[in-house]
């Protein structure tokens, strides 16, 4: 009779560890799946999404004249018509940063990645709807 009940004790906490075992396992399996379906944007979405800046012509500091376009992406369509309405601003920033610039300082990969980087930042600090994910330079003339 002791052996007996012994027995049943010992297959209940076993089935009792195992079936947690089993809702563990399944709650991470289902918490797993569900961070990984965040989708990356097709590029219909991050088209919708972006907006371009018409072509700026301006002095750098070292008296340079720099020409350039670009494609800012935003995280929605309703932050790309934020951005479009703050286009005056966006021009703004980016005459005010490239006159402190020189040309030394946009030349390399290096230069052109810190200007997007910067211009970003800033370009975040005004929305209000979302926010800048990527600046892409479309078109680039230093004469």
């Amino acid at each position: 009779m002791k052996n007996n009940k012994l027995l049943t004790v010992m297959l209940i906490i076993l089935v009792s560890i195992t079936l947690i075992g089993v809702v563990i396992f399944v709650l991470l399996t289902q918490f797993n799946k569900q961070t990984t379906e965040t989708h990356e944007p097709s590029i219909d979405e991050i088209i919708e999404a972006s907006v371009d800046v018409t072509e700026i012509t301006t002095n750098l500091a070292d008296n340079s004249i720099i020409m350039l376009s670009l494609k800012i992406q935003t995280g929605s369509k309703e932050a790309a018509e934020e951005l479009t309405k703050r286009d005056f601003q966006t021009k703004n920033l980016v005459i005010t940063q490239l006159s402190e610039m020189t040309e030394e300082d946009l030349k390399g990969k290096e230069g052109k990645t810190a200007f997007e980087s910067t211009l970003k930042s800033q370009l975040n600090e005004l929305m209000q709807e979302g926010e800048i994910q990527q600046v892409y330079i479309t078109s680039y003339i230093i004469q």
